[in-house]
């Protein structure tokens, strides 16, 4: 590694740790149990695995609540932050 160079950039993450990152559900395990029930799609392809991996651009719809809600991914978080830094990594469609 170069002098300088950042070891927090990740190329992809994770979709159970982006979730709780992002502050989308409370927990990693609430991440989980949404994802095993079969209804998130990454890229518009259901998400089979929790440990699918996203990455910046990806498109990831998300049943919470009453409705679907459609988020962009504009960064990848290095950790889980407080609000305002989480909602600055992505974009809701």
């Amino acid at each position: 590694m170069q002098a300088g160079q950042r070891t927090d950039i990740r190329p992809d993450i994770r979709i159970d740790k982006l979730l709780w990152y992002l502050r989308l559900t409370k927990s990693r395990a609430r991440a989980r149990a949404i994802l095993g029930q079969g209804h998130v799609r990454l890229n518009g392809r259901h998400v089979d695995r929790v440990s699918a991996c996203v990455r910046a651009g990806d498109v990831i719809t998300l049943p919470l609540g009453e409705a679907a809600r459609v988020f962009r991914v504009l960064a990848l978080p290095s950790r889980r932050g407080p609000p305002a830094e989480a909602a600055s990594c992505y974009e809701e469609l």
